[in-house]
């Protein structure tokens, strides 16, 4: 190829994708959002694109981690249907920022067996966001993208620091945990308290794991998908949903700890902001199928920001619509994106 002659587009495509991260280390102390403190904390961070092209976050659920994209393994990571070339989250146009939150089980500060951790705030993963920034010493991002966890992150940063990001598209994700997915979220939580106590806490995991599958998914798709008629298997009678349930997930990197679960599940659940405070244009996504995040809150959020604009999607997925519904999201996130300054 000659050297003298500008990249096209393929030839873009075929050179390797900038990537960089790092563990930004904040010695001291650090009162969270509930007034506990966190000392010495460490936030890993990760950037995929180029540096020059437009700074984005990508922000997934209580299960993700920083690796939203992995550039060597082409359809593996915690995001892969938004993050990742030819996606609407691409990194040969967009520089994407990614983070292990804060109690979870990356490489960020969190809990460890038989070791005190304080309650994590979705506002305590806007404040590590904004140290990341600083760290990197970039003033503001044309957006954030967030799913579930990650839309309720994007709120708060939003609310918390909006001369810091010029758009939000957040999905499956409300000002407030609803009661109902909170009753859940506290099965989940004793389940994985009780294996923890018993020693068996992947087996807590396990099924902490089958409920949220359970109610993330539309009763639509499991008529679907599952037939009622089971077999037998090991003198028992096994039926096709519940083989479904507690298969073993082949995308998980690394093993997921009970106490990061326990950590981010609360979180989830003490997630409460005030919505007339965030100014910054908001695209939120809402499926009418999800039982967890229901239509219905979001509506009441979108009616109580200044400057959000609501898209209702269907999708027997319920609430997994954000990490199931690519072609259903690409609009609504390259909007949100693109009509960033």
């Amino acid at each position: 190829m000659d050297p003298s002659r500008p990249a096209t587009s393929a030839t873009r495509s075929l050179q390797p994708i900038p990537l960089s991260e790092g563990i930004l280390e904040c010695p001291g102390e650090w009162t969270l959002h509930h007034r506990a403190r966190l000392t010495d904390a460490r936030i890993a961070w990760r950037l995929v694109g180029p540096p020059e092209a437009p700074l984005v976050c990508a922000l997934g659920g209580i299960w993700s981690d920083r690796h939203l994209y992995d550039p060597e393994q082409p359809g593996r990571g915690c995001w892969p249907e938004i993050v990742g070339p030819g996606r609407v989250l691409d990194p040969a146009h967009l520089c994407i920022l990614s983070l292990d939150y804060l109690g979870g089980a990356g490489d960020s500060s969190g809990p460890r067996a038989g070791q005190p951790f304080p309650s994590i705030s979705t506002y305590d993963q806007a404040d590590a966001l904004a140290r990341v920034l600083d760290h990197l010493q970039r003033a503001s991002l044309r957006a954030i993208v967030g799913g579930s966890y990650g839309g309720m992150v994007a709120l708060a940063f939003a609310e918390r620091y909006p001369e810091r990001v010029s758009a939000l598209c957040t999905i499956s994700a409300a000002d407030h945990a609803h009661p109902m997915a909170v009753a859940w979220h506290s099965i989940q939580r004793h389940i994985v308290r009780f294996a923890l106590q018993s020693g068996r806490s992947e087996e807590g995991l396990s099924l902490a794991r089958a409920v949220a599958l359970a109610l993330y998914r539309s009763p639509e798709e499991f008529a679907a998908r599952f037939p009622s008629v089971a077999q037998i298997e090991d003198a028992r009678f096994v039926f096709p949903v519940e083989r479904y349930l507690f298969a073993q997930d082949p995308q998980r990197l690394q093993p997921y700890r009970a106490e990061s679960f326990l950590c981010l599940s609360e979180s989830l659940d003490l997630h409460h902001l005030e919505a007339s405070r965030i100014c910054v244009p908001t695209t939120a996504v809402a499926a009418r199928e999800d039982q967890l995040v229901p239509l219905s809150d979001v509506r009441a959020l979108v009616a109580r920001m200044p400057s959000a604009q609501l898209r209702e999607i269907s999708s027997i997925h319920g609430h997994d619509a954000y990490l199931r519904e690519p072609a259903q999201l690409r609009e609504p996130i390259a909007s949100a994106v693109g009509s960033a300054p």
